[in-house]
């Protein structure tokens, strides 16, 4: 009868009068919503026995599960804070945090499943809603950039751009290039800040040199 949160005095009473009340008052150990109901009339259950007669959710955190590519996996860690959007308020932004990091990588999609748990006062989220975030991976630096259309890849793979002193003659550049944002590629190495390099048209010196006409 305690498991039930029946008091004391209720249970003196129902061994004085030998009578138990069949209304009993099961309370939930969390606050939320239900958002399953089975109860019906003649349901049998006990525990460990599918299905319950409620389930409760506490909707006013949620979870955000997203897989994110390979390569990225090593810029995640837990606790670490994501700004979250949906579809249905493209202008609001709900907070959270990492809780979970998957330990395998999807030999399909090759993914890593991440966890998130986002603040959601108002329950204005709904299960299965499709969601964007953003998340700090690092501090900001300061790097060298051009236009993506300035960076031309070669044949075998390496990556270049084309310099130029006095804007007619032009000096093929291998660089090494990093992160792309925004319509910007990095530079992590082959330019100088200061220097000036063709950001339209690249493509098409290179076509030229292979054709022997560049200079």
């Amino acid at each position: 009868m305690r498991i039930f949160g029946r008091l004391d005095e209720e249970i003196d009473q129902i061994l004085v009068n030998r009578r138990v009340n069949s209304t009993l008052k099961v309370p939930s150990p969390i606050s939320g919503r239900i958002v399953t109901r089975n109860a019906a009339p003649g349901l049998l259950t006990q525990p460990g026995t599918p299905p319950p007669p409620y389930q409760m959710a506490d909707v006013s955190t949620m979870w955000m599960v997203a897989n994110v590519i390979e390569t990225d996996a090593p810029s995640y860690r837990l606790g670490q804070p994501v700004e979250v959007t949906v579809p249905a308020y493209p202008d609001k932004v709900f907070k959270g945090h990492v809780t979970n990091l998957g330990s395998t990588i999807d030999p399909n999609s090759r993914r890593q499943l991440v966890r998130s748990e986002i603040d959601d006062p108002d329950h204005l989220l709904r299960s299965g809603m499709y969601a964007s975030f953003v998340t700090r991976v690092g501090d900001p630096v300061t790097s060298l950039a051009v236009p993506a259309d300035g960076v031309t890849r070669e044949g075998d793979g390496t990556m270049t751009v084309w310099v130029t002193n006095d804007r007619r003659h032009f000096v093929k550049r291998t660089v090494t290039t990093g992160l792309r944002q925004d319509g910007w590629v990095q530079i992590l190495e082959g330019l100088q800040p200061g220097e000036t390099v063709v950001t339209e048209g690249a493509v098409f010196l290179s076509n030229q040199l292979l054709l022997g006409g560049a200079g």
